[in-house]
């Protein structure tokens, strides 16, 4: 028997096109302070969620994946609110992160996207939406949001809802 857990969503996306318009519906409801956390193997479709995540957000700049800057900001067309997409991959350890200006991304008015954020997890908050892909053919793929604290809670609500109707 599954037990459902209400701050948990799983859901397997058919397409590459499905995981990106996922993404910009969760985009789309992005706040300032919040905080998204993909995992998932190489190829899971980080890079593609997190493109439909920049698109929803309303930046007019081509999500990609800053494994080798580290850090990409995405300003939002309309406010200029910014949108830091963070990858973590290249780093050995949360030390290492310190170098990336956390303190000064966390302390503004910006939403922040980390991939492999498991190897900076000391130095991050705690509350977060955290989404974990999987690779599980060549067009599936299983995504299940966990969410920590009452904002992503309201996120993850609010995305539940929209997305899938309930």
């Amino acid at each position: 028997m599954a037990i459902l857990k209400p701050n948990v969503l799983e859901f397997t996306s058919t397409s590459a096109e499905q995981t990106e318009r996922l993404g910009v519906r969760l985009g789309q409801l992005l706040h300032a302070g919040d905080l998204l956390c993909l995992t998932g193997e190489l190829g899971a479709g980080k890079t593609t969620l997190a493109r439909g995540i920049g698109r929803g957000w309303g930046t007019a700049l081509r999500v990609t994946s800053p494994t080798f800057t580290l850090v990409n900001q995405y300003p939002r067309t309309q406010d200029k609110l910014t949108l830091y997409h963070l990858d973590c991959y290249r780093l050995t350890s949360a030390y290492e992160a310190e170098t990336l200006g956390l303190e000064d991304i966390f302390g503004s008015p910006s939403a922040v996207m980390i991939e492999w954020w498991e190897r900076i997890n000391t130095v991050l908050p705690d509350n977060r939406l955290t989404i974990e892909l999987e690779y599980v053919n060549t067009m599936r793929r299983a995504l299940r949001f966990t969410a920590v604290g009452p904002r992503h809670q309201t996120l993850l609500d609010t995305f539940r809802q929209d997305a899938f109707g309930g």
